[in-house]
């Protein structure tokens, strides 16, 4: 069955390579082939196609903006945070979720962070928001009943505050490593605001493996939403049966650009990023999609059908190899459409 799975994933790539030599290479060209894509199935990535850019210069040294962030407010930090007023708990509190056997949602309402969970130990696959991480992860951690003291690794997707923010707080608490690329490390270490930054520690390549007791995580080199956005590939098992979810790190068009480097270069960058990202997905057959941001998962939805799914039923996340490929093909088609516009 898996064999079956991986052929029909190349399949799916070497169509994409086809109808991409076929694609004008147009604003509407590139729309519409993201268009016919996301009419075999409604995907969250098509929206790239009509969300307009929101770009921001990448910090220089020693000139730095407030807070290096996403698509939303900058929001208050808990410890340390220097003296920043957190939002209500009411707009951020929830509670976590199994999701496979092996991977459990600890993220807040709408920013996203997994735990893994291995025979060795806890990877956490970004650690949210300074000021609601302690009691997200640690304590949702807790609630599902695992020790947080097991968390032995922390993988950043990008070095954005509402992503990396909490890495700090895992870092002096547990002495947990923290894993981003070199190029994020420079940017965290360069972006400006009250929030607490974790200590520069491990320093991830294209294609680098994390192996902690019976569990592998691969990390590739996705620039686009950030200078060193990376993306990973997880293995995860859904009553003993085995899947892969290729979870995408780089998120909306809001990038945040080296000042030397026009936008059409980013733009350029995350669809190159989506295509190698698609095709390191494709050969592993990964069948499952993930994001750091709830609403690009629809992990709202998706929760819920697994809060009332009964044996037998499948699991909601499990979208199948060739939907994941059609995922990040659109992205990449709408990115290439924002690059000529």
């Amino acid at each position: 069955m898996k064999t079956l799975v991986i052929c029909g994933a190349l399949s799916a790539i070497l169509g994409a390579a086809v109808a991409a030599e076929q694609t004008p290479d147009t604003v509407d060209g590139h729309i519409a082939a993201a268009k016919a894509l996301n009419d075999q199935g409604p995907t969250p990535f098509f929206i790239l196609c009509d969300r307009p850019s929101a770009a921001a210069p990448a910090p220089a040294r020693g000139n730095v903006p407030a807070a290096g962030r996403e698509d939303q407010p900058a929001r208050g930090a808990g410890r340390g945070g220097g003296g920043r007023q957190a939002p209500d708990r009411s707009q951020w509190a929830t509670e976590p979720v199994k999701v496979f056997d092996n991977l459990f949602y600890v993220g807040d309402k709408s920013i996203s962070s997994w735990a893994v969970i291995t025979s060795a130990g806890i990877i956490i696959v970004d650690p949210i928001w300074d000021y609601d991480v302690e009691e997200q992860v640690v304590g949702g951690l807790r609630k599902l009943g695992f020790d947080p003291a097991n968390i032995k690794y922390v993988v950043v997707s990008h070095g954005h505050v509402d992503h990396a923010g909490g890495a700090w707080f895992l870092q002096d608490r547990f002495k947990a490593r923290v894993l981003m690329s070199a190029a994020d490390w420079d940017l965290l270490e360069h972006t400006g605001g009250s929030w607490p930054k974790a200590k520069r520690d491990m320093i991830v390549t294209d294609g680098q493996t994390l192996t902690l007791g019976d569990t592998t995580l691969t990390m590739y080199a996705t620039p686009g939403h950030t200078p060193g956005t990376i993306s990973t590939l997880i293995p995860v098992k859904d009553g003993g049966r085995p899947h892969v979810a290729a979870l995408w790190g780089g998120t909306g068009f809001n990038f945040t650009m080296s000042p030397e480097k026009p936008a059409a270069y980013w733009y350029d960058a995350y669809a190159k990023s989506a295509e190698s990202f698609r095709d390191a997905a494709a050969k592993v057959g990964a069948d499952i999609i993930l994001s750091n941001h709830k609403n690009w998962d629809d992990s709202d939805v998706k929760m819920a059908a697994l809060a009332t799914r009964t044996a037998g039923q499948p699991n909601p996340y499990v979208i199948g190899a060739q939907s994941v490929q059609r995922h990040l093909t659109i992205a990449a088609e709408c990115a290439k459409a924002g690059r000529l516009k």
